[in-house]
């Protein structure tokens, strides 16, 4: 239920960041949400996720468009990102596979999402801009290569350059990252949307790599330093906001093959 009171809170309203997206339309949920008190006064601190789905429900008010068909005009069809939705259509579900998470008591891995039933076989009543897509790493790669080229797309420019070099550069003061170690570590910043990394670490040796780790088990990240596009998915959830080995593995594989 969470040690403090706004965590219990935020969870007798349905509120709570998890694997699972909201089960209320967006107008509820911005309604519950507003009538919770403010952990922090606006800008004192940084915290992880609400605000990336405040800024969906945000993004549907100003455009009159679902998340769905604006991410689609924008930044799918652009981007040739053909597989990239907020659900899978039936003539696709049969690429799916499961994700699975560990049971807390035992360690045993469960499934926790069957294609035959998945949470992703039908559009969600909330479209979650903080952890609402599935993809593929072909679309995810596009994506990515895309910031990497400061917004450009082939002859396209999808973002401008100086968009680009804000989403990717740190936004926060040191005091505003107090209390957030156990998301961004030593060595990280957050940009918009994106966590950046402002000093050298056991992986990479140059700050500027940005991207981050999601918690279906996925890690995406670009080196403009290296050139690099990496991306890890796996099928098994996250259990901490800490990286698990093998997330730590595959980025020490990845920049020691450079080194080589």
């Amino acid at each position: 239920p969470g040690r403090y009171p706004i965590q219990r809170a935020m969870v007798a309203a349905g509120l709570v960041p998890g694997p699972l997206p909201p089960s209320v339309t967006p107008d509820e949920w911005m309604k519950r949400l507003g009538a919770l008190p403010l952990v922090h006064q606006p800008g004192d601190r940084w915290m992880y996720h609400t605000g990336s789905d405040v800024i969906g429900v945000l993004l549907t008010r100003a455009t009159g468009q679902s998340l769905e068909d604006l991410f689609r005009e924008r930044i799918f069809e652009p981007l040739g990102m053909t597989d990239t939705s907020f659900h899978v259509p039936a003539s696709k579900l049969h690429r799916l596979p499961p994700t699975y998470t560990a049971n807390p008591a035992t360690g045993a891995l469960e499934v926790h999402d069957d294609p035959r039933q998945s949470r992703w076989s039908r559009p969600p009543l909330f479209e979650s801009c903080g952890g609402g897509l599935v993809s593929t790493a072909d679309d995810y790669l596009a994506f990515c290569q895309m910031l990497l080229n400061g917004g450009r797309c082939g002859s396209e420019q999808i973002l401008s350059r100086s968009s680009v070099e804000l989403m990717t550069t740190d936004q926060l003061a040191p005091e505003q990252k107090e209390g957030a170690d156990i998301f961004l570590g030593e060595h990280r910043g957050w940009g918009f949307g994106m966590a950046v990394q402002t000093g050298a670490d056991e992986v990479a040796a140059v700050p500027g790599r940005f991207g981050w780790d999601g918690g279906t088990g996925t890690s995406a990240y670009s080196d403009p330093h290296e050139g690099l596009v990496g991306i890890l998915l796996t099928q098994r959830l996250m259990e901490s906001p800490e990286a698990p080995p093998v997330f730590v593995d595959f980025w020490a594989a990845a920049y020691q093959a450079i080194d080589g």
